[in-house]
């Protein structure tokens, strides 16, 4: 019996870029970057990226200044933390 993964294996195991392009209708260079991945570091998925984190986006500036006038009697303290723990943000 077959399961699924045996199925998409045959189809694209042993494959060059070109034939899995076609195949898979994805990028060639999305296509050459998972196996350079891959055969780099033994990983497909994404990892952490280094350097300075984005800035905040202008909906999450309006939703901190909303925030700051409908709660302006908590402490700074207070709504930082609150805001910390809703983006998922470690101290």
């Amino acid at each position: 019996m077959q399961t699924a993964s045996t199925n998409i294996c045959e189809r694209i195991c042993n494959k060059s870029i070109p034939e899995l392009f076609l195949l898979l209708n994805i990028p060639w260079p999305t296509v050459s970057g998972i196996i350079t991945k891959w055969k780099q570091l033994g990983i497909t998925a994404t990892q952490p990226q280094s350097g300075r984190p984005h800035k905040m986006t202008e909906q999450g500036q309006h939703m901190l200044k909303r925030t700051v006038r409908r709660y302006c009697q908590l402490s700074a303290e207070s709504i930082a933390k609150d805001l910390q723990t809703l983006c998922g943000a470690s101290d």
